[in-house]
């Protein structure tokens, strides 16, 4: 089952984005959910986790700007990104934590821009 993320776009270094991604509730409700990117040239990597009670997880690079949030009612995961940097831009996708669980898999993901 594919996730599919959105809300990217463009924006200037410092602005913000918030990203959601719908899943299904029978992979939504049993497993970590989280977001990961892949900028151009680089491999895929974790953005932050967060578990089924709310726990989070960031990589270093992000922590203290964006902010990793679900709603299980929606069964919807998002992610708040503040402060953008152009080393931010890049594919985010959204999948659970470890990838491929309860036979999720990757979607088309959604393109983040950061350019002045």
């Amino acid at each position: 089952v594919q996730l599919q993320a959105s809300g990217g776009g463009l924006v200037q270094p410092g602005g913000s984005l918030r990203l959601s991604c719908a899943a299904s509730p029978s992979i939504f409700s049993v497993n970590f959910m989280a977001w990961y990117r892949q900028a151009p040239g680089n491999e895929r990597e974790l953005v932050a986790n967060i578990g089924i009670s709310g726990h989070t997880n960031y990589n270093d690079a992000v922590k203290g700007r964006f902010t990793i949030s679900r709603d299980n009612a929606k069964s919807t995961v998002y992610l708040q990104m503040n402060a953008l940097k152009p080393e931010d831009t890049a594919v985010y996708y959204c999948n659970t934590y470890p990838p491929y669980a309860s036979g999720s898999s990757w979607g088309r993901g959604t393109l983040v821009t950061v350019s002045s």
